[in-house]
């Protein structure tokens, strides 16, 4: 992937010297808080390789973000096909992320999902891009409605990869943006 640069961020495919971050958002309690697991360190190294893989074939995926400032990677951003939901038509592209919690409320998500969203519309060309998250997760959804992105209730759905034993974490809601409300929306936000 050509790297993508923002006002602070450099959003970048991964590299061996981000393994220890990697892990360490996937094992935080409160990173995971709204995930039925946590990462071992083999689960990690194996996950960012598979990330890295995949951002290495497509040219984008959940893509290391780093601070330009310090060089300093703070999780990831990006876009990621969603093969793995059965219910969403073929070729469906979410946007997500996951920072180290020391880097929340600083706008680092927004500022790289917004590159994030103008590289899927404009570049990709995709028609629309959608986010969901579990249900209570209010750090989230915030994210995507300040991003412009529209609920949609309809399309809640309890995530077929959550166990039964988590029942609390199986519902997700479901928010949207088209290509077509894209322009709109990144005029509003200037």
């Amino acid at each position: 992937m050509t790297p993508i640069r923002t006002e602070r961020l450099i959003l970048r495919n991964w590299e061996d010297r981000d393994r220890e971050l990697f892990h360490r958002i996937n094992s935080d309690e409160r990173v995971m808080e709204f995930f039925p697991f946590r990462r071992d360190r083999a689960a990690a190294d194996a996950k960012m390789d598979e990330f890295r893989a995949w951002i290495a074939e497509d040219g984008y995926g959940f893509a290391a973000a780093e601070i330009i400032e310090t060089r300093q990677c703070i999780g990831f951003v990006g876009l990621l096909d969603t093969d793995h939901l059965p219910f969403l038509p073929a070729g469906t592209v979410e946007i997500g992320w996951r920072l180290a919690p020391e880097f929340w409320g600083h706008g680092y998500v927004t500022e790289a999902a917004e590159a994030w969203l103008a590289y899927g519309f404009e570049t990709l060309g995709l028609d629309e891009i959608v986010s969901f998250a579990v249900r209570d997760n209010s750090r989230s959804t915030a994210v995507m409605q300040r991003l412009g992105m529209i609920a949609d209730p309809a399309s809640d759905f309890d995530h077929p990869g959550i166990p039964d034993s988590h029942a609390r974490l199986k519902r997700h809601v479901f928010y949207r943006l088209s290509r077509r409300d894209w322009p709109a929306r990144k005029r509003a936000a200037r």
